[in-house]
């Protein structure tokens, strides 16, 4: 399974990177923010996206709301530090199909992506 990380922090993406490792899935892409992650979507399909919120060029629910005007299917889980109920529901509007507050665990993230395969 091949998960596109996208998140500004270099240091996050690698805590990503060996979380999913930990639980088994090691082909992971990185994009830096919205607009890089969309890019790489033009040059092949992911099968899971782990989007953070809070980016520059192109944050993380104008992101989701991109990806979702032509793809509806593909599973995205917002990982943030955004953590509020509206925030969660606002992420849910724009298209997310799980949430994590970070910091996380590598068993929260397992049961995540789980849920939402």
């Amino acid at each position: 399974m091949k998960v596109l990380v996208v998140d500004d922090s270099l240091v996050m993406r690698r805590i990503v990177k060996n979380a999913l490792k930990q639980i088994g899935l090691e082909d992971a892409v990185e994009a830096t923010n919205g607009k890089e992650a969309l890019s790489m979507l033009a040059q092949g399909k992911v099968d899971l996206i782990l989007t953070d919120w809070n980016m520059p060029e192109m944050n993380g629910l104008e992101f989701v709301s991109k990806i979702r005007e032509t793809d509806k299917t593909t599973p995205i889980i917002m990982v943030t530090t955004q953590a509020g109920r509206e925030d969660v529901v606002e992420a849910v509007k724009a298209g997310v199909n799980n949430y994590i507050v970070k910091p996380f665990k590598p068993e929260t993230l397992k049961e995540k992506i789980d849920a939402v395969l």
